[in-house]
């Protein structure tokens, strides 16, 4: 008898497990321009010749060079205001770790200027607060 009751719990739980999974699968993205869903790095195409993040629907393209990084940042190909935002990136390499603070310059961008390891493979992760929206995490890995 106890079996039974067990075998019955465990199908309502596995049932009532797949039917949370698919309600909230289907309602994981939004729409936006006739799509559904979160926007993807694979639908927007590099603008600067950097590297391409999302997060959130917003668009992050790095641009690094030794002596500059910088930080685009747009909502579905439309430059976003960075004024009184904050960003700051951690470039992982062989040789070490550098954190680095981007600082608002211009119209749609955030930037540093410097010395840093920008070689091909270096990962970095960007911490990004845009004016009213809260923190964002955005990887990379440089090209």
């Amino acid at each position: 008898m106890k079996s039974k009751k067990f075998l019955l719990l465990l199908g309502w739980a596995a049932f009532t497990a797949t039917f949370l999974v698919q309600a909230a699968d289907d309602h994981k993205g939004h729409e936006h321009n006739g799509k559904r869903g979160s926007q993807h790095v694979d639908e927007v195409k590099p603008m600067y010749g950097g590297v391409l993040g999302v997060a959130n629907d917003i668009s992050y393209e790095l641009v690094s060079k030794p002596d500059r990084i910088v930080l685009y940042v747009s909502d579905h190909g439309t430059a976003m205001d960075t004024k009184g935002a904050s960003a700051s990136i951690t470039l992982l390499s062989a040789s070490g770790k550098t954190e680095v603070t981007l600082n608002p310059a211009g119209e749609n961008k955030l930037e540093a200027t410097g010395s840093f390891q920008t070689a091909p493979g270096t990962k970095a992760v960007a911490r990004v607060a845009l004016k009213g929206k809260p923190a964002q995490n955005v990887r990379f890995t440089l090209k």
